[in-house]
């Protein structure tokens, strides 16, 4: 099916073909969704920076490679929305994807119907997880909001929002990219960094990222 004009472009990252040509057959019959690559990951981080896509589609996240690809990819292109197929429904391998960028997780036994309308909803600014996950976000969240945060805010002075741009300063993302990730101006992004290092008395933004590390904020 032809692609509509403003469709969603897509990018298919798989090691296993059979995978990556079912993927592509699936979303290619939408007409919001338009394929502009598939590949394996052994020369991905070029292929995706060049086709530029709205949502990259990825086959699975371990620790090792496929994290400081997903870093790489997200710092050539700081809009970038990422859909992660999980292995199984392990909650620290869907964390791990969630701290890294991911907005989307679906599970390996996932029907089309299903991985569509997860790539669709993430491409239209959503988030998207499976049900039996999204207690895992709570708790999480729980977690760091009941210690770390409140110890930093009291400790460095640094308010919420201010907090939530640590870990995005940490990935190496410009006050561009990060104000893309937030959906915030980028001057508002530039006035809170600015706030930060007076705050924190720190001379560059990789300081407060370290400061608030040893704090316990999560980064």
């Amino acid at each position: 099916m032809t692609a509509a004009p403003g469709a969603a472009s897509v990018f298919l990252l798989a090691d296993n073909r059979l995978l990556r040509e079912a993927l592509t057959k699936v979303l290619e019959k939408q007409s919001d969704l338009r394929i502009v690559g598939a590949c394996a990951f052994s020369s991905a981080v070029e292929q995706i920076a060049l086709a530029a896509p709205n949502v990259l589609v990825l086959d699975s996240f371990e620790e090792g490679s496929h994290l400081e690809f997903l870093r790489e990819a997200h710092r050539r292109l700081h809009s970038l929305k990422v859909v992660v197929i999980g292995m199984d429904s392990s909650e620290s391998s869907f964390l791990r994807a969630v701290r890294e960028g991911a907005l989307g997780y679906v599970l390996k036994d996932a029907s089309a119907l299903e991985m569509v309308s997860t790539v669709r909803a993430v491409a239209g600014g959503e988030a998207v997880c499976p049900p039996q996950l999204s207690v895992a976000l709570f708790r999480c969240a729980a977690r760091q909001h009941q210690v770390p945060s409140f110890h930093v805010k009291l400790t460095l002075g640094l308010t919420s929002r201010q907090q939530q741009l640590v870990p995005l300063i940490g990935r190496g993302l410009t006050n561009k990219g990060i104000a893309s990730q937030l959906q915030l101006a980028e001057q508002t992004v530039r006035n809170h960094v600015h706030r930060m290092l007076r705050k924190v008395g720190a001379s560059d933004r990789l300081a407060v990222v370290e400061l608030c590390r040893m704090q316990g904020l999560p980064v």
